[in-house]
């Protein structure tokens, strides 16, 4: 059983959707995905959420590079939505990305009071393990 129900998948890779939902699926992992393609998007949702007085999702895997909304603004605007409300809980962030790049990497750690750790792609059923 997993610890967290409500994942949000934010990467505009829609292979990447489809290599997570058969990850989860083979392995047992029981949880609530949704799917977006862009930070505008799940953000919007969010603050749909926010309206609704509906939880913020357990957790969030977030691609870095997507167009519309990357994932640093997405960063961004999350942060603000987590200064007008209060939740049930905490929303834990995972970076997922095909960047090595060590700007990338080091931009991370500026988001530290947001997203745990820093995944590479194509993400491995160990990493799903480290997560779940």
């Amino acid at each position: 059983m997993s610890k967290f129900n409500d994942v949000f998948v934010i990467d505009d890779d829609k292979v990447f959707h489809f290599i997570i939902k058969k990850l989860f699926s083979k392995n047992n992992i029981d949880i609530n995905p949704s799917f977006y393609l862009n930070g505008l998007e799940a953000i919007e949702k969010i603050r749909e959420k926010i309206d609704m007085g509906v939880t913020m999702p357990d957790l969030i895997l977030l691609d870095i590079n997507m167009p519309i909304m990357d994932g640093w603004q997405f960063l961004d605007e999350f942060r603000k939505t987590r200064t007008t409300t209060t939740t049930n809980g905490q929303t834990i962030i995972y970076l997922v990305s095909s960047s090595d790049s060590i700007s990338d990497i080091n931009k991370a750690k500026e988001y530290q009071d947001q997203v745990k750790d820093y995944f590479f792609k194509p993400m491995s059923l160990e990493d799903l393990r480290k997560i779940f």
